[in-house]
């Protein structure tokens, strides 16, 4: 998995788009943490259809979601993928950083802050 720091250049453009173009369907705040199975996109024929892996957080909730990216005269058309079996669950638990600073922000706000783990989630 690339992080959000190191997600490849030529992709960026169409990440950043894919994430308003799934914020605004799910009428969400995603923020995009992290790439996976993104390796097809970078040798994928200029026009062709590809299929990007986000790690996208929102606040204390972060999410897989597999996007395909139909480039376009005017961007890009995407379609979220339905996946039958994901090495990565779609709902995890946030990258190293993201709690951190969402237990900061809590903790600025609330004399203490109780959190219960569950199966991995918290």
């Amino acid at each position: 998995m690339e992080t959000q720091e190191n997600i490849p250049e030529q992709l960026r453009t169409q990440v950043d788009a894919a994430v308003l173009w799934l914020n605004q369907q799910q009428i969400q705040d995603f923020e995009v943490t992290g790439l996976v199975d993104y390796q097809a996109a970078l040798t994928a024929a200029d026009g062709e259809p590809y299929e990007l892996g986000l790690i996208l957080c929102d606040g204390e909730i972060c999410a897989r979601e597999q996007i395909q990216i139909q480039p376009t005269n005017n961007g890009f058309d995407f379609n979220l993928v339905q996946a039958t079996e994901r090495d990565i669950p779609a709902l995890l638990d946030p990258p190293e950083g993201i709690r951190a600073r969402w237990l900061e922000r809590q903790l600025a706000k609330h004399e203490f802050v109780v959190l219960l783990f569950y199966r991995g989630l918290w």
